[in-house]
């Protein structure tokens, strides 16, 4: 592991300053950061704690929603009653996530801002984009079972590892961001995990030095949600594919839906057209199994992971006709 030097922040204010320096990283949980230091892919120069700041906390907010201190653990956040009954997909997630000693260190931030990876990114003896940029991506011509069909590039096909992303992007979740400035500044989820494109280096939107602070999840919508993983054994592992649905069909006919995949692509994948197309769909309509085919329309297979195209179709079409039906 390269030296490095420690710093503790009183203030978030603090925390950002301490952040004006060469490569410089945010320390919370270090669930993923600790590991990626051992392993000599990350390098960070100085590391600043920001575990015991005032991040902490879920609270109601004025429109009914609830936002959650960017320091809450995965444990709180999972085990809080108002987010089991209200946003049960967002318990659900979390739960399958991780076990409880990493649920018990993980932080809400943390969670969302965990490296984009796969076991390439790890063997530092193998050409990796993410690691190297430029270096090529041997996932592409290699073993990739577990790799993106959706939104990839030549320059990375790995996966987004967190499951409470999955959830919090079909709830349609904010996060709540601030800057060296002090300024704060609030984006949808789905604006904060980028695509690999030509950077795959780049996991996220964020500035250097910006700090996620909340995530702010809006008024509970109305309906049955859902969140489903398929994994390679029952205890805990990456998805090979999970959805997170939600479906409101009061009647016996879908008013609304909701979709976010996992396992699918470099960040969560949310279908919005396709959430489009089932309104007005009845419960036992072949519209779900429509919305299955349109979800993969635009796959992209690389030989091992050919079978995740008609498992994420089966498994859309499934579950929201399990939620439609009540």
């Amino acid at each position: 592991m390269k030296a490095f030097t420690y710093e503790r922040p009183r203030s978030v204010a603090g925390a950002l300053e301490a952040m004006d320096r060469p490569d410089a990283a945010f320390l919370a949980g270090g669930t993923n950061l600790v590991d990626l230091m051992r392993l000599d892919i990350e390098q960070p120069s100085h590391l600043v704690d920001i575990s015991h700041l005032p991040l902490r906390g879920i609270d109601e907010t004025p429109e009914g929603g609830l936002r959650i201190g960017a320091l809450v653990t995965n444990t709180e956040l999972a085990a809080d009653d108002r987010v089991r009954q209200r946003y049960p997909m967002m318990s659900m997630a979390l739960l399958n996530g991780a076990s409880g000693q990493l649920r018990n260190q993980a932080t809400t931030a943390g969670n969302l801002l965990q490296r984009t990876r796969c076991p390439y990114f790890y063997d530092v003896a193998m050409p990796c984009n993410k690691r190297q940029p430029g270096s090529g991506c041997s996932a592409i011509t290699g073993f990739n079972r577990m790799h993106a069909i959706l939104g990839a590039s030549q320059a990375c096909i790995a996966v987004h590892p967190s499951d409470m992303a999955v959830a919090a992007a079909a709830l349609r979740a904010n996060v709540e961001v601030q800057g060296r400035s002090g300024k704060s500044r609030t984006l949808p989820i789905a604006d904060l995990h980028r695509l690999p494109g030509e950077q795959p280096e780049r996991d996220t939107t964020l500035a250097a030095g910006e700090l996620i602070t909340a995530l702010l999840l809006p008024p509970p919508p109305a309906g049955r949600q859902i969140y489903r993983k398929v994994r390679d054994r029952a205890s805990f592992a990456f998805a090979l594919v999970s959805v997170a649905a939600l479906v409101n069909a009061p009647n016996g006919q879908v008013h609304q839906a909701r979709l976010a995949l996992g396992g699918v692509a470099h960040k969560p994948w949310v279908p919005a057209d396709v959430e489009g197309d089932l309104a007005g769909a009845g419960a036992q309509s072949s519209a779900f199994d429509a919305a299955g085919r349109a979800v993969v329309r635009e796959a992209q297979t690389f030989g091992h992971n050919d079978f995740k195209v008609p498992l994420t179709q089966r498994l859309v079409a499934q579950t929201l006709a399990e939620l439609a039906g009540g």
